[in-house]
């Protein structure tokens, strides 16, 4: 066992409302430059949808992420060495910039320059990379809101197998955000993708990263993410990507858009893991994939957990602040978060949990009494979001990993519902959803009053490895350059002349 830490996140949708604060801020702290006009380490989906770029999720069209092989053995979906080889000067699975959207200005010198006349001036789109006038015909936002637009809907990846009950049900259309950033993976197929090696995993805290000396252009990291959340810069050509605001995490504060989060719905915390076992949680067949992603972030209360990753130079503030982490307690203790998109076999780390309808309301509609506790988990089944829906994103088919997430979160609203009207709730419901009350406790101070510290459990870097860590994720020095020692300490090592 070889235990590492890592930096995740939990975003609970239910408490998302779309307003674009998080990705403003991140635009405006990342990617506020020259070339990176259309990219978005954060941005904010409306499912049903698309998603940006179009059809991202859509693997038979872009391949990326891992696949198994007859043998059972993980494999990347675009090829390995010699296919990237054969087309490292035209790769076939690259989105074009249609795929995302054509930047455009508008010219607001126009407003000033034209003549008089009866009409007011208008102004024209006009593209950022040619500079002539252009039609808008898709963005980033363009979605928003819309639930599935009629002439789209059947193009989301998520809906297969369910066309004809969305068709059908249409009259009860549904909605929800999906927020999304780099998923910092455990098994990241981006940097398996790379041949210059140039994107990486930082040994300290797990977040991937793209080294801008060792970057050649060659793109295969765009199209080797699933999630499509690596990008290239057109001007400097160089891969960019989410950095999880490395530079403030150091210091213990959160992310840009999790400080910035308007609707509180994002968790940060540390979890440790066990770095031999990745490739073996990630080969598992795909209806055990959750709950093999659960196992794999190990319990940091465990003593023979604690004395590994203290062996494996895992410093005891994290192992402490492992022990306090909000997204260990909502992901493996109380299990209600789940991760985006399983079956790429990445082992993403951001998780999320999973929507409610207005399901309080929906029951009356339907003739159950909505103070009965025994009517409660019947809402499940009648929730404008298919279940089915949220399994094909969240937990890759599996119904009931959907299923017990909601039933705890239904359990404690019903519980918190009886206890403010009644003065006190209805354990049977708690315990059939698979609760006890400190879990329950703990659920609803998480989900509905967790403050700053709370929510933000992120220990800072340790300043005395700074020399060992800079020379680790160094691009311009010769490989294999640092080693650790017998007790687990980050060594420079010396070649003779």
């Amino acid at each position: 066992m070889r235990v590492r830490a890592q930096l995740m996140m939990v975003m609970a949708l239910d408490k998302c409302i779309g307003c674009h604060t998080c990705s403003v801020t991140c635009k405006q702290a990342w990617t506020n430059r020259n070339g990176t006009d259309y990219i978005w380490f954060n941005n904010v989906e409306t499912k049903p949808g698309i998603g940006y770029p179009q059809q991202y999720e859509d693997q038979e069209r872009w391949h990326g992420g891992w696949a198994l092989d007859r043998r059972g053995r993980l494999r990347l979906r675009a090829g390995g060495r010699i296919n990237k080889l054969l087309h490292i000067f035209a790769n076939p699975d690259l989105p074009v910039i249609d795929d995302y959207y054509e930047p455009w200005t508008y010219d607001y010198s126009h407003l000033i320059s034209a003549p008089l006349s009866d009409a007011p001036p208008v102004i024209s789109a006009r593209s950022k990379l040619t500079g002539e006038p252009t039609r808008l015909k898709w963005g980033v936002n363009w979605e928003d809101d819309l639930g599935g637009a009629h002439e789209r809907l059947g193009q989301d990846p998520n809906i297969a197998g369910l066309e004809e009950q969305i068709r059908l049900d249409y009259e009860n259309v549904f909605m929800f955000y999906l927020p999304r950033i780099c998923e910092h993976c455990l098994n990241p197929s981006c940097v398996a993708s790379c041949p210059s090696g140039a994107l990486y995993k930082r040994e300290e805290d797990g977040i991937v990263l793209a080294d801008q000396n060792k970057c050649r252009g060659w793109r295969f990291c765009v199209s080797g993410c699933p999630y499509k959340k690596v990008y290239f810069n057109h001007v400097t050509g160089k891969a960019e990507k989410c950095t999880f605001c490395y530079a403030r995490v150091e210091d213990g504060m959160p992310t840009i858009c999790a400080e910035t989060c308007v609707g509180r719905i994002r968790y940060i915390g540390v979890v440790l893991y066990d770095l031999d076992s990745v490739t073996a949680a990630a080969s598992v067949p795909q209806d055990r994939l959750v709950e093999t992603h659960r196992e794999l972030l190990l319990d940091p209360h465990d003593p023979r957990v604690m004395s590994e990753a203290e062996r494996g130079g895992v410093p005891f503030d994290w192992i402490e602040a492992a022990q306090r982490s909000p997204v260990y307690a909502l992901a493996c203790d109380l299990r209600v978060a789940l991760p985006l998109h399983p079956e790429y076999r990445t082992m993403p780390m951001v998780w999320y949990v999973p929507p409610l309808a207005p399901v309080v309301h929906g029951l009356g509609s339907i003739g159950y009494d909505t103070e009965d506790p025994d009517a409660v988990f019947a809402a499940i089944e009648h929730m404008r979001i298919p279940i089915d829906y949220l399994a094909n994103l969240l937990a890759a088919g599996d119904r009931g990993q959907i299923e017990e997430a909601l039933r705890k979160q239904l359990a404690m609203r019903s519980f918190k519902r009886q206890e403010q009207l009644f003065g006190r709730g209805d354990t049977r419901t708690i315990a059939e959803a698979g609760l006890n009350p400190e879990q329950l406790e703990h659920l609803f101070r998480l989900l509905g009053l967790a403050n700053y510290s709370e929510r933000y459990v992120i220990p800072t870097s340790h300043r005395e490895d700074a020399g060992a860590l800079q020379t680790e994720h160094s691009g311009t020095d010769f490989p294999g350059n640092h080693y650790r020692d017998k007790k687990g300490r980050l060594r420079l090592r010396v070649r003779p002349e």
